[in-house]
């Protein structure tokens, strides 16, 4: 298949994609915004300090924001990031203890809009997630985080 990218399909082998610190794992975020369009939602899942937030700053750089801004909504549960190639929507689920309180953030109106959602934490509430979103596992391993992606969505070719 001509389209396949290699670096695109490590994320969904088994073996995942190892990261041996947090510049890596921004990177892995940068080389995700390549592949995504408007649109697409991401559903990141793992425990604490697994790279979620590291991963979404790199995603934000490789989609035009500054990541320097990009830090965990834990408390605000949501950031918007703007004036990028793509609107970036970062969600935090951490806190949240049932989908009624899901209602009020307005995420059922952003997953799919015309912007790239990152939701931490999604695997709490899968079932408010449109079919087409992308499960990317966080997981640890002594000092070396692991990414996998549960899932075949969206293109494999670079937009």
């Amino acid at each position: 298949m001509a389209n396949r990218n290699p670096q695109r399909e490590a994320f969904f082998q088994e073996s995942g994609v190892v990261c041996a610190n947090a510049e890596q794992t921004a990177s892995a975020g940068r080389l995700w915004a390549a592949w995504l369009e408007s649109g697409s939602v991401l559903s990141l899942e793992g425990p604490l300090g697994a790279g979620k937030t590291c991963f979404v700053r790199g995603l934000a750089h490789g989609l035009g924001h500054a990541p320097s801004g990009v830090s965990s909504p834990t408390f605000t549960l949501v950031h918007e990031y703007t004036g990028g190639a793509i609107p970036l929507l970062h969600y935090d689920l951490y806190r949240i203890e049932s989908v009624e309180e899901l209602e009020p953030l307005g995420i059922a109106d952003d997953l799919g809009a015309t912007c790239i959602c990152a939701v931490e934490w999604g695997d709490k509430f899968p079932q408010i997630f449109p079919p087409r979103t992308i499960r990317i596992q966080f997981t640890i391993e002594g000092s070396r985080r692991i990414l996998r992606a549960l899932n075949h969505s969206p293109a494999t070719s670079p937009r």
